[in-house]
């Protein structure tokens, strides 16, 4: 086997590989972004349902609401539920206006 062959085999199976690689980072992204969409709106149905538990990340999140420091709150949410920035902003501020913080 001459030198060009195997350096086209190399590059060709280290193009494969980071393809497989990308292709499953993708679909790793996809199922944590629906997760935190499916986690949403059971959020919202249990809150039209009256239903709202004392979820646990609330405490933090309130606690850090209380000592005025909505960038950690908003930050502690997002750890809790793995929601987007954009999401958690938006929760932060609800549960702000629902304690009237």
């Amino acid at each position: 086997m001459d030198s060009w062959a195997v350096v086209l085999t190399v590059v060709g199976a280290v193009g494969s590989a980071l393809g497989f690689a990308g292709a499953w980072l993708q679909e790793r992204r996809s199922g944590a972004a629906q997760l935190s969409s499916i986690q949403r709106k059971l959020d919202l149905v249990l809150d039209h349902l009256g239903l709202a538990d004392a979820a646990p990340e609330r405490a933090e999140v309130v606690r850090h609401l209380t000592e005025g420091q909505r960038v950690a709150a908003v930050r502690a949410y997002r750890r809790q539920t793995g929601a987007s920035l954009l999401e958690a902003k938006q929760a932060v501020d609800r549960i702000a206006v629902e304690r009237e913080l």
